[in-house]
């Protein structure tokens, strides 16, 4: 480690042992988490409306607040947005973190609350510092540069004194000015909303910079980084960059990226550290370089709750705390926060490895998804999709099956889609061409990684042999009763089985 690294470095030493405690007092440390954000909304609209001020334990809290989705608590939050005080959260609100989820809307708002910007989403960072110097104690973390790459809204005003944008550009906006010292490009340029122009700007003001660490996510990376490397004229980024060490990741899995990056980064100093920061939240981070699961951090102003996946077809899904998790089972998360988040379940889905400390996988989605390149497909999107599309080519559609196909040497990839016809449209490319657009319009996600292609290429369809899927759902014991053929998929087992099964 050299000096300037090692003198900064017990800036963060203190931190590591509120960390330690983790794994013998995690229930005080929610309990009080708990409390703490019971009596600091107790005279809240909101908190009035579940008698908070009545609240003396966590059986009268879950007795007393249902558990929410964003439907639920959207009529708050633009009321919020609209400038009136005191509704989920006592304090005001003038910054929202703009997200696609699994709503009936394009994007959903998360409130950012100062509570929640500094001491969760700040924490959050300050504490991956922390973790990854103790696990690199040859680091030369700030000898160098980081580079972040922001998200793809830059900040834009909802109003006369409200914002909202990616979290990460509303990170960016409200960043310390220190830190902006030690991290490239410059603010104007990360900030840069469009996407294009925005990679041109990082690559020339970053390629012959000292870069040592990078934070983003892996499919926008992948991009930006094999533009710096034919910018510079190199073969791998380690000539580049010859000091780089570590890729700070998250958004999105990186397993289909991890070999990709180790032929472009051919280094025995390079690390990876995966970190879980959505927009509602920090909630957790890789400790073990050697294992890939998250501890979860449990003093970020965040309440844990987690509904067994066997309880999500209930009207009203039974979630519990976390003492009563189990490893090996997979839960639909629930957080309460310092964000005027209550009971807000967020659609993740987790599965724990360890309860001494607490650490997990991200498992998936509690609906199909595809979120291969941070598109965040939900089925809801595609069903929309799809029937607006075949009203206007008159076609009907039978089944279809969608999955990502990833094209890792050109840092790109696409959706393909199986579909079984009942009635075919006259152009399956117009059909294509279309359905594509649709998507577009009904997800802000997915229509920032089809912007120029940058990322995600125009879809494809492959058109299935009448009676590919019941063939697929008869191979699997799966006729009649409740069995649906999965309509999205991560990745590409599903596909690959009914492409067989096409081809047969």
């Amino acid at each position: 480690m050299d000096i300037l690294t090692q003198t900064i470095s017990y800036i963060f030493r203190p931190r590591l042992q509120a960390i330690a405690r983790f794994a013998s007092e995690a229930d005080r440390i929610q309990r009080e988490q708990l409390r703490e954000l019971i009596h600091a909304a107790r005279n809240t609209e909101w908190g009035h409306e579940h008698g908070y001020r009545d609240i003396r334990s966590y059986a009268d809290f879950s007795a007393r607040v249902p558990v929410q989705l964003y439907d639920d608590i959207k009529p708050y939050v633009e009321r919020m947005i609209n400038g009136e005080r005191n509704i989920l959260w006592p304090s005001a609100v003038y910054w929202y973190a703009k997200s696609s989820g699994t709503t009936n809307d394009k994007s959903k708002f998360i409130p950012v609350t100062p509570e929640i910007l500094k001491g969760c989403h700040y924490q959050g960072g300050f504490d991956t510092v922390s973790l990854y110097l103790r696990n690199r104690p040859d680091s030369r973390f700030f000898s160098g540069k980081g580079l972040i790459l922001g998200g793809s809204h830059s900040p834009s005003p909802l109003n006369r004194k409200t914002h909202c944008g990616d979290l990460s550009a509303v990170l960016l906006q409200n960043l310390n000015p220190l830190v902006n010292l030690i991290r490239v490009p410059k603010k104007q340029i990360i900030l840069m909303d469009e996407w294009e122009c925005k990679i041109r700007a990082i690559v020339e003001s970053t390629w012959q910079a000292d870069v040592c660490n990078l934070s983003g996510v892996p499919s926008w990376m992948l991009v930006l980084l094999k533009a710096v490397m034919r910018r510079a004229g190199k073969e791998t980024l380690s000539e580049v960059w010859p000091n780089l060490e570590v890729f700070f990741h998250g958004g999105i899995s990186f397993e289909p990226y991890r070999e990709q990056y180790k032929s472009l980064i051919p280094s025995d100093r390079m690390q990876y550290m995966e970190t879980y920061n959505a927009s509602e939240g920090f909630f957790g981070l890789q400790d073990d370089p050697s294992d890939h699961s998250l501890l979860l951090m449990l003093d970020y102003g965040i309440f844990y709750e987690f509904i067994p996946m066997n309880e999500m077809g209930n009207e009203k899904p039974r979630a519990v705390p976390l003492t009563e998790v189990e490893t090996g089972r997979n839960y639909a998360m629930v957080i309460t926060t310092a964000g005027g988040l209550w009971r807000y379940q967020i659609g993740d889905t987790i599965r724990f490895t360890s309860l001494r400390p607490y650490k997990f996988v991200i498992s998936g989605r509690t609906k199909h998804y595809i979120n291969a390149f941070g598109e965040e497909l939900m089925v809801d999107n595609a069903d929309k999709a799809l029937a607006a599309t075949c009203r206007t080519m008159g076609a009907v559609v039978k089944e279809y099956t969608a999955a990502p196909l990833f094209m890792l040497d050109r840092a790109k990839g696409r959706h393909q889609w199986l579909i079984e016809f009942e009635k075919a449209p006259d152009s399956l490319p117009a059909f294509a061409a279309l359905l594509d657009q649709n998507l577009q319009q009904l997800n802000s996600d997915y229509e920032a990684k089809r912007y120029k292609e940058i990322s995600l290429q125009p879809l494809e369809i492959i058109p299935a042999k009448e009676g590919t899927f019941y063939e697929w759902l008869r191979r699997k014991g799966k006729l009649g009763g409740q069995h649906k053929i999965p309509r999205l998929s991560n990745d590409r087992k599903i596909f690959e089985e009914l492409l067989q099964i096409n081809k047969e």
